[in-house]
């Protein structure tokens, strides 16, 4: 073990002086508000962009463009109200993956973090001329899958990860492993860093450049956090305790069913898009589970994996009713730890008692 100070550190040129990043919270969890708010107390502030036009008036109707402009917003308000580092997060199983990681790099958003799939393709949007400021961060549940990326990235594009996220079973949302392996200790996330770790050791000795591991997916106090710069990463990612800060862009009803929550009721489900996702346990859940539909029209297949004319529900029309307070008709997704907030405060004080937790 190293001993850990939360300090400063590097992707590329950037210098984020807060070893925290704000997790990707989709449709609607993490917009402008929040991720500014994190970003002027020196973490990353991340701007999730799944279902990001849904709340546009011509949704429905011109969903590419809808989604381009909602994003473009977003960037824009992020960086009125903060001078610091924003980052996006782009699913690559969105189907307009592209048209998103194109609007960011065009909107020079300071980092794309990017997962649910393996984003092999990502640097191929960069401008030909080495002008991006963009950095690109892929999000992995492997040092396998680091590995891959690493070498398609190199042989493709002479372009090696800037950083990488390991994002281990504990963390909320879609998942990126079988539902067998969620409750191994052999997946855990102190176990799989180590081959992420080594992965970016070995791009930094062969590029001369630095290439830090952030970890994310159960990690909750300041304790945690030394923890894991102790074990070696550079810093984390962190979302579920962002989600009941006054500053999170999700309705207060949204922030209560955390706050509401018991550890018993945070439950893995099977999302229709074909992967298990952790989310707070209610009736709509229960009712799909008991085999109910719940009738509705794809406006747009904006997930590739899911087969909506099978589907029983409509994911992301649950998370934007559930980003709306309306738990009648969605659920809300969480990470391991939603059970233990307790209280909704503002992202400033947030960072303070987290400093505090890890000082201690």
């Amino acid at each position: 073990m190293i001993s850990a100070q939360m300090k400063e550190f590097k992707i590329g040129d950037l210098t984020i002086k807060l070893p925290i990043i704000q997790g990707g919270m989709g449709v609607g969890i993490s917009l402008s508000r929040l991720a500014s708010a994190v970003a002027n107390e020196g973490g990353v502030g991340v701007i999730a962009t799944a279902g990001i036009g849904m709340l546009e008036p011509d949704f429905k109707e011109n969903y590419l463009e809808a989604n381009k402009r909602a994003l473009k917003k977003e960037i824009k308000k992020a960086r009125e109200f903060s001078k610091g580092v924003i980052g996006v997060n782009i699913m690559v199983a969105l189907s307009n993956y592209a048209d998103l990681v194109k609007t960011s790099i065009q909107e020079e958003v300071d980092i794309i973090f990017s997962g649910a799939g393996l984003p092999l393709n990502l640097p191929e949007f960069l401008k030909p001329n080495g002008s991006s400021k963009t950095k690109l961060v892929p999000i992995v549940s492997s040092g396998r899958a680091a590995e891959y990326i690493s070498k398609k990235w190199i042989e493709t594009y002479n372009y090696p990860p800037d950083a990488f996220v390991v994002e281990g079973p504990l963390a909320g949302g879609h998942l990126g492993f079988k539902r067998e392996n969620i409750d191994n200790p052999a997946f855990a996330l102190e176990n799989i860093m180590v081959d992420v770790l080594k992965v970016a050791k070995q791009l930094e000795e062969k590029f001369k450049k630095n290439v830090p591991v952030i970890v994310g997916g159960g990690i909750f106090t300041g304790m945690d956090i030394k923890k894991f710069l102790q074990l070696g990463a550079s810093a984390v990612q962190m979302a579920t305790r962002f989600v009941t800060t006054k500053e999170c862009d999700a309705d207060d009803k949204f922030k209560q069913t955390y706050i509401d929550a018991k550890k018993e009721d945070i439950v893995i489900i099977k999302s229709p898009v074909g992967l298990p996702g952790r989310a707070i346990n209610n009736k709509f859940i229960e009712d799909t589970n008991n085999g109910e539909k719940k009738p509705f029209t794809c406006p747009y297949h904006c997930i590739v994996t899911c087969d909506y004319k099978q589907s029983p529900y409509c994911i992301a029309l649950a998370l934007l009713n559930a980003f709306k307070g309306n738990f009648k008709n969605g659920f809300a997704f969480a990470g391991s730890n939603a059970g233990r907030v307790k209280e909704i405060v503002s992202v400033k004080d947030l960072i303070q008692t987290i400093k505090k937790e890890f000082e201690s």
